[in-house]
C-alpha cells in the first residue's frame, strides 16, 4: 500500500442539481456523504475564509487552494450545443468538496475556431473567483495530437495573477499512454500525470489519471474523469472532473493541475 493509498482521504463526486449525495472513489451508497450544494463560500459576494490574507507568495485569489487537498470542476449543459451540435464556449463551476463554488472557467475563442477546429482549437480560459476577479489565466496554443506527430504535442500555459507565469503542462510523447509532465515557471519538472490507455467511460466507469511524483513512480494524487450518467454522457460533452493533490502542495502546482484538468477534458473528452 503506497502513500496515496494510506494517507489522502478519496476524492468525492459532483453532488446532484437537487443537492443530494455523491460517492467517493470506491465508496459505497451510504458510507460517504456530502452537504447539499448551495451558494458561494461565505455567501453573496464573500470569498471562502482565508481570501482575505494573502500569505507570502501565494498569488492574489489562490489564498483559498492552500486549504485544500480536492477540487470538484462541474461543466455547464449547454441546451443548444447539446440539440443542434453548435458548439459554443464552455463554462465550468469549481466547487470544494461541500458542494460549494469557488470558481468560476470560461473559454473564450470565437465561432468559427470552436466549430472548425472543434477539440484541437486553442483557447484562452479566464478563472474567476466569486468577486468577479480573474485570478487564473490558461492559454492553450494550436497543437497536433496523438502519437503520430511528437515534435508539437499538447502544452498549456498557466498564469496568476493573469500576466505571471506560474507553470505549464507539456504532453509527454508515448505510442499508448497519454502523459504529461507538470512544470513550474522556470520549465522544470515537478510531477508527472499518467492516464490509461482507454479514455472513454464505456463500462459506466471513472477515467483515473494518476499524479505522480517527479520520478514518476511514487503516486500522490489523481485526476478523475467521473461518470455523469446515460444521458449526459451520450448526448452532451458536459463532464464532470474531480482533482485530489497532497495539502502541502505549492499553491502555484495546485493552480497548473487546474489546468491540466482543463487540457485533459478539451483532449480526451471534447466531442467534435
Amino acid at each position: 500500500m503506497d502513500k496515496y493509498s494510506r494517507g489522502q482521504p478519496p476524492v468525492v463526486y459532483q453532488p446532484d442539481p437537487a443537492g443530494g449525495h455523491g460517492l467517493g472513489y470506491g465508496q459505497q451508497p451510504g458510507r460517504f456523504g456530502m452537504a447539499p450544494s448551495g451558494a458561494p463560500l461565505g455567501g453573496f459576494g464573500q470569498q471562502p475564509m482565508g481570501f482575505g490574507m494573502t500569505p507570502i507568495g501565494v498569488p492574489p485569489g489562490l489564498e483559498y487552494l492552500t486549504q485544500i487537498d480536492q477540487i470538484l470542476i462541474h461543466q455547464k449543459v449547454e441546451l443548444l450545443e447539446a440539440i443542434i451540435g453548435f458548439e459554443r464556449n464552455n463554462k465550468y463551476d469549481i466547487k470544494n468538496t461541500m458542494g460549494q463554488k469557488i470558481y468560476t472557467a470560461n473559454e473564450e475563442t470565437d465561432c468559427c475556431t470552436r466549430n472548425c477546429i472543434g477539440s484541437l482549437r486553442c483557447f484562452d480560459m479566464k478563472i474567476k473567483d466569486t468577486m468577479d476577479r480573474e485570478v487564473i489565466r490558461l492559454i492553450r496554443p494550436l497543437r497536433c495530437i496523438g502519437c503520430c506527430c511528437p515534435c508539437c504535442l499538447q502544452e498549456m500555459e498557466v498564469q496568476s495573477p493573469p500576466g505571471t507565469t506560474i507553470g505549464f503542462v507539456k504532453q509527454d510523447w508515448h505510442p499508448c499512454l497519454p502523459k504529461f509532465s507538470i512544470q513550474g515557471a522556470d520549465g522544470q519538472t515537478v510531477m508527472k500525470l499518467v492516464g490509461p490507455c482507454f479514455t472513454c467511460s464505456c463500462c459506466c466507469g471513472d477515467v483515473n489519471f494518476e499524479l505522480r511524483g517527479k520520478d514518476g513512480e511514487e503516486s500522490i494524487g489523481r485526476i478523475s474523469k467521473q461518470w455523469s450518467g446515460l444521458v449526459k454522457e451520450f448526448f452532451t460533452d458536459a463532464e464532470n472532473f474531480g482533482i485530489q493533490f497532497p495539502m502541502d502542495l505549492d499553491v502555484k502546482m495546485k493552480a497548473v493541475l487546474l489546468g491540466t484538468c482543463f487540457l485533459i477534458d478539451f483532449m480526451f473528452f471534447e466531442r467534435n
